[in-house]
């Protein structure tokens, strides 16, 4: 499926859940306390900026913030919370659609960039985020790290979050490295909401090779927005990368 169909004004409306999952306030306000150091009183570019979970806060501190988004439904919600002055939007791919302006920080965020189905395209995606930014700024990623350690022999699937009322689960297909996320909700009923989202999966390494194709470097690596320590046993990432700066 195309991720604009994919991302349609269904989805949209379930996407956002005030409060809890994503947009809990111990999820977010570390994202955004981040982002804002990171931006170092410059503007920001968002790609995929989706329905403004991190942009509308972070543009509320002060950081100008702009987005690029491929799903209409989505930019349309986000119109529900700021207008086009407070967060303009391009509606078009990340890899590869330009706005005006330099940025000092542009990120991506919650394992988007695997939204992107070949390496081909993640590179592009790396050199498009090069285009944007001035000399010395900064790119910054957020990915799940994948868990093919879990999966024994035979097996292609693994389980990655249970609670009540969800399950979330990924199968892998690990010679064309391509994994599609499951998401099922349920009640006390017998039946479940299912919703997929087909990724392609990076390696941190991979990840720190594309970024040196684009002309960056890596300035640092946590296992989470507050900054612990990136170890062998991370589920996922916050990468911050950097262009040079001019002498």
């Amino acid at each position: 499926m195309r991720q604009e169909k994919l991302w349609d004004a269904d989805t949209a409306r379930r996407y956002d859940t005030p409060g809890t999952g994503m947009f809990a306030p111990e999820v977010l306000e570390p994202t955004v306390d981040r982002l804002t150091e990171l931006a170092a009183g410059g503007a920001a570019l968002e790609f995929a900026v989706g329905t403004g979970r991190v942009a509308v806060p972070l543009a509320a501190r002060g950081v100008p913030v702009t987005g690029i988004e491929l799903s209409r439904p989505m930019v349309e919600r986000l119109r529900t919370k700021v207008d086009e002055a407070t967060v303009p939007v391009v509606i078009g791919d990340m890899a590869t659609s330009t706005v005006p302006g330099e940025f000092s920080l542009v990120y991506l965020v919650y394992n988007t960039i695997s939204n992107l189905l070949t390496q081909a395209r993640q590179v592009t995606c790396f050199r498009n985020a090069a285009r944007h930014l001035a000399p010395g700024g900064r790119f910054v990623i957020e990915l799940w790290v994948p868990e093919l350690r879990k999966l024994p022999p035979g097996q292609q699937a693994t389980v990655w979050s249970s609670e009540p009322g969800y399950i979330g689960l990924d199968t892998y297909d690990v010679l064309h490295q391509q994994v599609v996320s499951h998401h099922f909700q349920f009640d006390e009923s017998t039946q479940a909401r299912l919703f997929r989202s087909p990724h392609r999966y990076i390696w941190p390494a991979e990840l720190d090779l594309m970024a040196q194709l684009a002309g960056f470097e890596l300035e640092t690596r946590h296992a989470d927005w507050a900054g612990a320590e990136f170890t062998a046993d991370s589920r996922s990432h916050v990468s911050v990368y950097r262009l040079p700066t001019t002498n």
